[in-house]
């Protein structure tokens, strides 16, 4: 007799085959690539997952199994600081604070911002969880610098930081920024900009990029779509270090991020940053990311599109790549995930890269150095890392998510 398990075991499979069936038994086309008929199998069963709330939960993402589920997230919003992973797992932004909610969208005045704005919400000194009372493009006319102890949190509206300068976390810590268009970043500078209510100063040109963490601490960057900018994504540089970027998206942009700030700041050999559950899609170039001096674990990503090549470093850091995927574009002279930079051969066969547990795709190959088992992959370990198998489910959600009140996300 069947079991209650069993039975539901079976009405699962039933219904994925018969969403996949249809498309599998009309193709009458030859079969030249096993790995695109997986790609498409995987595509078909992630589709149908965001159709159905009752497999939103469990996905294996541990972030979002933190906190996804809950229906009542609205009123349990600084939950999700304790759903951090990887190096940044300590940073807990505002939790301890205030609910501080933007009501204005304008930013008309970069020294004396106005109560409501975004702006006047980050350069409190007591912690703030922010959050918008509704769908708002903010156009910034300077860098938005952060104060410490700051959460912005989009879910539950449309939030676009867009057209102007972005968001600056320099010298500061724990800082949460989730669930945030960030795109169309420009350089500002050569003006006055408030950073706390007791100082303001002088800021020369900024390097246009969506999220600058300059000297930051205890920072994490959790489901935000980014694309477009002057010049990162997101960058981290200056001694910045316990950082994690998870569930992002990042679309249309040449130089994705950059962690260390030049091979001569060697302050920078102390950076642990992890890269999990993102997702690289179309339009990158490269940087996803490029490295320099530390320690990174990139783990459980979803590399879809590159043009020249995918991880990259220089000035001998640690990189320990497990359980991506890895489609590599159909240029062959593209193939490469790696791109060991500004030093020969003979040095960089010494840096500690490893790719342990990755899925290579259309030609992907990853070129490792140094010592396959080196002690130092230990600093470059924040998180266990799931099969690659399953990376397509972890990152469905990557980017920002449609939360609506009254229900999960």
């Amino acid at each position: 007799m069947a079991t209650p398990n069993s039975l539901l075991s079976l009405i699962i499979f039933f219904f994925f085959f018969s969403l996949l069936a249809p498309s599998l038994i009309s193709s009458s086309r030859p079969v030249h690539d096993p790995e695109l008929v997986s790609q498409e199998v995987h595509k078909s069963i992630n589709a149908s997952r965001r159709n159905l709330g009752y497999f939103s939960c469990g996905t294996g993402n541990p972030i979002d199994d933190c906190w996804r589920c809950d229906s009542d997230w609205v009123n349990n919003r600084q939950k999700l600081a304790d759903c951090a992973i990887g190096f940044g797992k300590n940073a807990i932004g505002g939790r301890d604070g205030k609910i501080y909610v933007v009501t204005d969208s304008g930013d008309d005045d970069a020294v004396n911002p106005k109560p409501g704005t975004l702006r006047h919400a980050v350069i409190q000194d007591e912690p703030l969880w922010i959050i918008f009372a509704r769908d708002m493009v903010i156009q910034l006319k300077e860098e938005l610098i952060m104060n410490s102890f700051k959460t912005i949190d989009g879910r539950g509206a449309s939030v676009h930081i867009a057209g102007g300068p972005c968001i600056t976390i320099q010298y500061v810590t724990n800082i949460i920024i989730h669930g945030i268009h960030i795109h169309d970043c420009k350089q500002g500078g050569n003006a006055m900009v408030r950073s706390s209510p007791q100082h303001y100063g002088w800021r020369t040109i900024s390097d246009g990029d969506g999220v600058s963490i300059f000297g930051g601490t205890h920072v994490w960057v959790d489901h935000c779509s980014l694309s477009n900018c002057a010049d990162g994504l997101i960058d981290a540089i200056m001694g910045s270090s316990a950082i994690t970027i998870s569930n992002n998206y990042m679309t249309h942009h040449d130089k994705a991020m950059l962690l260390g700030h030049s091979d001569s700041y060697t302050q920078d050999k102390n950076m642990q940053v992890t890269i999990a559950f993102n997702h690289f899609g179309e339009g990158l170039v490269q940087r996803m990311p490029r490295c320099r001096h530390g320690y990174f674990h990139v783990v459980n990503n979803d590399y879809t599109h590159w043009e020249m090549y995918a991880i990259g470093g220089s000035a001998a850091p640690t990189i320990n790549s497990q359980g991506n995927r890895f489609l590599a574009p159909d240029s062959r002279n593209s193939k490469e995930v790696t791109k060991h930079e500004d030093a020969p051969e003979s040095e960089w066969q010494g840096w500690n890269w490893r790719s342990e547990g990755d899925l290579m795709l259309n030609g992907a190959y990853f070129t490792p150095s140094g010592a396959g088992a080196s002690s130092s992959y230990a600093r470059a370990s924040s998180l266990g890392a799931r099969p690659s198998s399953v990376v397509g489910t972890i990152t469905t959600g990557a980017g920002v998510l449609n939360c609506k009140k009254g229900s999960s996300c």
